[in-house]
């Protein structure tokens, strides 16, 4: 967990210390104590974080948008990374979540058929690795690694506290790259509409990043089989063009809900 309390002490004694002649040990003493106060996250997220531009880059950000191509069409995603507001267009609907309504608009007489809960945000989610689990909410644990192809991967099991987003019974495992802190593979639960957790690990693989304003984000992705919570062969693949990462902050007004729209409740 983040230690939130601990920083703020630390930030406090480093205050107090301002007005004081400023000996050599002393001096060391305050850049040990500066390094605590940003490393808020355990070491082995922190390396990941780092190897692909650190989260600190990643928190200077304030839109996001990026482009996939599904045998229906185009689907672009543009995101408030600090709102978290979305909106998802496609040549059959548009979704649009402004931070509070979730709404859903169809075009040409075309009926939605698809589970607009569940699909907020989840794109997004699996496209802002690793840095969505600098959130809030979350707690880190060392797990398992994953051995595949005869290499083993490092893992880090992420859980989230009770009422942290839409299933807070989710849980995911990083698997990185022991030499370069790469993100290499994701293991996810599914729980949504679900009374309980799941024991059972979907798998990602990442291994094709491109670097934008300096963050090191995904360039596709690969969905794999699994058996035995284990991936086993590649499924699909999702590419994702137009990507645009800014500290540009959006007009709030393009994620409101046009006339005509449907409410989801």
């Amino acid at each position: 967990m983040k230690k939130i309390g601990q920083t703020l002490l630390l930030a406090i004694l480093i205050t107090g210390c301002k007005n004081e002649p400023k000996q050599e040990s002393t001096v060391v003493d305050e850049v040990k104590q500066e390094q605590i106060i940003t490393s808020i996250y355990p070491e082995s997220i922190t390396k990941v974080f780092n190897a692909h531009g650190n989260i600190e880059q990643w928190n200077k950000m304030n839109t996001l948008s990026f482009t996939m191509t599904k045998p229906t069409g185009k689907e672009k995603t543009t995101k408030d990374l600090k709102t978290r507001a979305e909106l998802i267009e496609t040549p059959t609907y548009t979704q649009g979540f402004d931070g509070e309504t979730l709404w859903i608009n169809e075009k040409d007489g075309n009926a939605y058929k698809g589970k607009p809960q569940f699909y907020k945000g989840l794109m997004f989610y699996f496209y802002g690795m690793p840095f969505v689990f600098g959130d809030d909410g979350i707690s880190y644990e060392e797990t398992e690694p994953l051995v595949f192809e005869g290499k083993t991967y490092p893992g880090i099991l992420i859980s989230y506290e009770a009422g942290v987003g839409e299933s807070s019974d989710d849980q995911y495992k990083i698997f990185y790259d022991a030499e370069t802190g790469h993100m290499q593979w994701l293991g996810y639960t599914v729980t949504f509409g679900k009374a309980e957790g799941s024991p059972d690990f979907h798998f990602i693989r990442y291994n094709n990043w491109q670097t934008v304003n300096g963050l090191v984000i995904p360039k596709s992705i690969d969905w794999y089989n699994y058996e035995n919570n284990v991936p086993t062969e590649k499924r699909n693949t999702v590419e994702f063009t137009d990507v645009v990462l800014s500290e540009k902050v959006l007009d709030k007004a393009m994620f409101s809900m046009p006339e005509g729209a449907t409410v989801i409740d």
